[in-house]
């Protein structure tokens, strides 16, 4: 596995690993999860933020898995789609990695999988439990009123 230097300034400021998996991968889930590494890097070189801010989560560290499992499956080619904002809530993209994803739709709708590692510091309130996490977003639907898992038949139908 080779190792890229993020640069920030002229400074390196961290090593970001590069996966045999993404070195080879091209198209463009593999350019948007090449753009996501060095635009990350180039957040984590910002000043440290200060008082009231206790804890910094950083979902594309701890949570690249599903994330790139996201990616890959979701993001193959264009899309007439255009986000406007993110909510990446303590319930949500910092649990799995997936923008707009509470757990529950994450592992069950969407079908991602991968390991989500504990980030350095966790909020004693808001651990990253990944996957596992049954908490929902309060501004997201709960599951029972969700739509329903594509690969389950709707109303009976086959």
């Amino acid at each position: 596995m080779e190792e890229r230097a993020a640069e920030t300034a002229g400074t390196v400021t961290e090593l970001v690993p590069v996966t045999e998996e993404e070195e080879d991968e091209g198209g463009l889930a593999g350019r948007f999860l090449r753009l996501e590494r060095e635009q990350s890097a180039l957040l984590r070189a910002l000043p440290p933020f200060g008082e009231p801010v206790s804890h910094i989560y950083h979902p594309l560290d701890y949570a690249w898995e599903p994330h790139c499992d996201f990616v890959r499956r979701y993001c193959r080619t264009p899309k007439r789609v255009l986000f406007l904002g993110m909510n990446p809530g303590p319930f949500g993209m910092a649990q799995t990695g997936v923008p707009f994803g509470e757990a529950w739709h994450v592992r069950e709708w969407l079908r991602v999988v991968g390991v989500v590692k504990k980030p350095p510091s966790e909020h004693p309130k808001r651990p990253v439990l990944g996957l596992a996490c049954r908490r929902a977003e309060w501004s997201e639907p709960a599951p029972h009123r969700a739509a329903p898992c594509p690969t389950r038949p709707v109303d009976g139908a086959l």
